[in-house]
């Protein structure tokens, strides 16, 4: 089954992608399971102990910034021994030098907040598709 990780402080954001992806017209991302993450910790420990396809990475968390999560899953010390999902990098900093610093620690795509539902499937399902 395709997993994603949803790496987002702010729980109605998860609830609001998650009901996203879940009516999504896609098949592989409307059946993916989404699991979620409040902070870097939680993720660091999930992709630990689950393999996951995608992760999607707000930029602003509580305990630091996900910039730090992907370098580290780029350099393959998080997760180690398991295949390096794809990381895309979920923000509203859409200066041409935050989504250059987002691709440079490792994130393979980018998407800007406030994004359209269509959007958010469209980045997913091309991401899935990558795998």
């Amino acid at each position: 089954m395709t997993r994603i990780l949803l790496v987002e402080d702010e729980e109605l954001n998860r609830t609001l992608v998650k009901a996203v992806l879940s009516r999504a017209a896609i098949a592989t991302v409307r059946e993916a399971e989404v699991l979620d993450a409040n902070s870097l910790a939680v993720a660091r420990s999930r992709l630990s102990s689950e393999d996951v396809d995608l992760v999607l990475l707000d930029m602003n968390l509580p305990d630091g910034n996900g910039l730090a999560l992907a370098s580290e899953l780029a350099a393959g010390t998080v997760g180690a021994g398991r295949r390096r999902p794809s990381v895309v990098a979920v923000t509203a900093s859409v200066l041409p030098q935050d989504r250059a610093a987002a691709l440079a620690a490792g994130c393979d795509g980018f998407l800007d907040k406030p994004y359209a539902a269509a959007d958010l499937v469209a980045t997913v399902a091309e991401h899935l598709d990558k795998r």
